[in-house]
């Protein structure tokens, strides 16, 4: 009967395991839709520059900023997974939004806060997730292999903006509308998962100490993050005018490598541990920043733009490494129940960080020049690697998880 009993178990963990992966992989369209055609979008629709483009990750972060919050409600009442299905509802009006009713900037500015509360408490919940449906010691393998599903679905999506910036131009109303209908999709998928029910509610705010690390580390990435999803493509954008299908085709070729590489980054985090694997992380940030920064100096033209486009490569795959920072929580926290809301608060410092830094980024671009956007996120950089030499794990005996 107990062999019947486990194997029954083994199997829904499985489903519930499949489902998890699907409603990722559908959330991962959407997010290659917009992270391929938001810059040109912004850029052909609205004529942004870079200084106004710089203020608009103020409201596009302020989601992100109030994560702690909002979760923290949200935590009162749902389990993670129904979190990540009302974040799609969210995700699905902005796109809508995006699609039929941005045109007017102020419009445009209000579905773009509403696609990012979605976008933001997906961030705080799908680590959690992900770790329920691991077993100890391969928690870094599971959110690899949901890093690969998410790289897989931001290749569909891609691929899709892609052919229809191809064959039908700048249809910014389809995009957006694909984007939409792939929201829905990962909401159902999300709404139909299981795994946490049983978990007892938290309605706690946790600050604490002992995650002083983690939120030093969270600001880093904020800063990281936001200086090359604003920047970073808007060298390419606005310097050498690369369209919007170049864009998603870059986009496909990082989703693609990334889909192999993202679980085997997750056993590399298992093997190698935390410390080495962010600090490493760091250092190759440092090449990036500089190749951004020095590339049209050092390379005639069309090579400088290749050297571009292998940064930007090379800095999407990067992204797949922050599964590192929720692994060093789970090793850490004194309690399971500790893990959402702390990745919460996380996200907010980094947001408290990244929704001025685009600001002053953008003043420094326009008084300045381009390189002292990178050479600034360099330093940072160079400061992360020394941060992440301090990560300690405590020692535990644990059975490495298949």
């Amino acid at each position: 009967m107990s062999m019947t009993f486990s194997r029954f178990t083994r199997y829904l963990r499985q489903g519930e395991l499949t489902t998890a992966l699907f409603a990722t992989l559908s959330f991962g369209a959407v997010g290659g839709i917009f992270g391929a055609s938001l810059n040109n979008y912004l850029a052909d629709v609205h004529n942004l520059d870079a200084s106004a483009r710089g203020w608009l990750e103020f409201p596009r972060e302020l989601p992100g900023f109030l994560i702690m919050f909002i979760a923290g409600a949200m935590l009162m009442v749902l389990r993670e997974t129904q979190m990540a299905a009302l974040a799609m509802l969210f995700a699905f009006v902005g796109s809508v939004g995006f699609a039929y009713f941005g045109a007017p900037t102020a419009m445009m500015v209000l579905f773009m806060m509403i696609y990012s509360i979605g976008d933001h408490v997906i961030f705080a919940v799908e680590g959690p997730i992900g770790l329920k449906l691991a077993k100890a010691g391969g928690e870094g393998r599971r959110l690899g292999q949901f890093g690969g599903a998410r790289n897989l679905g931001t290749i569909i999506g891609v691929a899709a903006v892609f052919l229809l910036a191809k064959f039908l131009g700048d249809r910014y109303d389809l995009i957006f509308g694909m984007a939409a209908l792939w929201a829905i999709a990962a909401g159902i998928l999300y709404f139909k998962l299981r795994v946490g029910h049983e978990d007892v509610r938290s309605n706690r705010i946790v600050i604490k100490k002992r995650y002083g690390l983690f939120y030093a580390i969270s600001a880093v990435f904020g800063i990281r993050k936001q200086i090359f999803l604003v920047f970073g493509s808007w060298v390419l954008v606005s310097l050498h005018d690369v369209p919007v299908s170049t864009i998603a085709l870059l986009y496909f070729i990082a989703a693609t490598i990334g889909v192999f590489i993202r679980p085997l980054l997750g056993d590399v985090i298992d093997w190698l541990g935390e410390r080495t694997v962010l600090a490493v992380d760091e250092l190759l940030l440092l090449v990036v920043c500089l190749v951004y920064a020095f590339a049209s100096d050092l390379l005639p033209a069309p090579l400088d733009l290749y050297l571009l486009y292998t940064a930007y490569v090379a800095d999407n795959i990067l992204f797949a490494l922050r599964v590192a920072r929720t692994t060093y929580l789970q090793k850490i926290a004194e309690d399971p129940a500790d893990i959402t809301p702390t990745i919460s608060l996380g996200i907010t410092i980094d947001h408290a960080v990244a929704m001025s830094l685009p600001i002053f980024s953008g003043y420094v671009w326009e008084v300045w020049g381009f390189r002292w956007v990178f050479l600034i996120a360099g330093a940072i950089a160079l400061a992360g690697f020394f941060l992440c030499l301090r990560i300690r794990i405590p020692i535990r005996q644990v059975a490495v998880g298949l």
